[in-house]
């Protein structure tokens, strides 16, 4: 039998109905790393400045050092934010390829904002790539994607959804998703800015509605009892995504990530902090690079939890 889908709350979601802030701030960090040398920069993204307004690439190119003075601002406020996200970034990249080696027979990108990943990996075309994301932002990112390409790649499926006020499953199958393929769930630079019970309704939709073997990735920051993260720096992103209008809403506490997924039906958790990416990816030119405590996690839905009828 089929996992009943939890009801949603039909009042109107706190989100603005324009294109998120926060996905175009990303979308600069990811498009200034692309600009460095290929045997310096993190990650890679061609597309990123595609993203960006006009009067930024005009700043970026135009002033010499534009892009590390904007690096420094960001860093000054934010520090070690520019680090994490181009980890961020590189990680799931590595995580996406690795999972298409492995088996995976469609991608699901929870709040997709402007990520070009079904553009910019080869494999990935291979693929039904489904992208979900808030009505205010997709058309944004729809349209810049006809801009790019002449049109609409026919392997990507566009689900507009208010996750605090529409039912990921009826939007899933609606565009095509199929709960018997193995799925790779991405949810990047989304949980935080989710209600706790939202992030669980997904994680179970996840667990009980994609075939054994289907796995999920996300990034998260630590709960404190404040609700917040410690230190100051901390404080300045609450603050600062706060004042875009996307405030995080979401954290785990320190320790108890593998107990957090296991409870939730998941096995083989694999939790990555900044110490575990730090050796990964920043050597040489940028061993120095200052990052923060973002941690990346990624577990596995056991072949044992299916509850639906393929």
């Amino acid at each position: 039998m089929e996992k009943p889908l939890a009801n949603k709350d039909p009042a109107h979601s706190s989100r603005s109905e324009k294109p998120s802030t926060m996905a175009e701030r990303v979308a600069i960090i990811r498009a200034l790393e692309s600009l460095k040398p290929e045997g310096e920069r993190i990650c890679y993204d061609p597309y990123a400045a595609c993203f960006i307004d006009q009067a930024m690439i005009g700043y970026v190119s135009g002033i010499p050092g534009g892009a590390k003075a904007i690096l420094d601002r960001v860093n000054a406020r934010l520090p070690g934010i520019p680090g994490s996200l181009v980890a961020r970034v590189r990680y799931f990249d590595d995580f996406v390829k690795a999972s298409i080696s492995g088996g995976i027979e469609q991608l699901v990108i929870l709040g997709a904002g402007y990520d070009t990943r079904a553009y910019r990996i080869e494999e990935l075309k291979k693929l039904r790539v489904f992208e979900v994301d808030h009505p205010g932002t997709q058309p944004a990112k729809v349209q810049k994607i006809r801009e790019i390409f002449g049109s609409l790649p026919g392997h990507v499926a566009y689900v507009p959804m208010d996750f605090e006020v529409d039912d990921l499953g009826q939007k899933l199958m609606a565009q095509g998703y199929s709960r018997s393929k193995k799925t790779l769930f991405v949810l990047e630079g989304l949980v935080m800015y989710l209600l706790p019970k939202v992030v669980d309704e997904t994680l179970s939709f996840i667990a009980h509605n994609s075939a054994g073997g289907s796995t999920v990735i996300f990034d998260y920051g630590y709960a404190h009892a404040n609700g917040a993260g410690s230190g100051k720096a901390a404080q300045n992103l609450h603050d600062y995504v706060a004042d875009q209008g996307e405030p995080i809403k979401f954290g785990i506490p320190k320790g108890t990530t593998e107990a957090f997924l296991t409870q939730r039906g998941f096995t083989k958790v694999r939790n990555v902090t900044r110490e575990n990416y730090r050796q990964l990816y920043f050597h040489g030119k940028n061993e120095g690079r200052k990052i923060t405590g973002l941690c990346f996690v990624s577990a596995e839905v056991p072949a044992n939890l299916l509850t639906f009828s393929p």
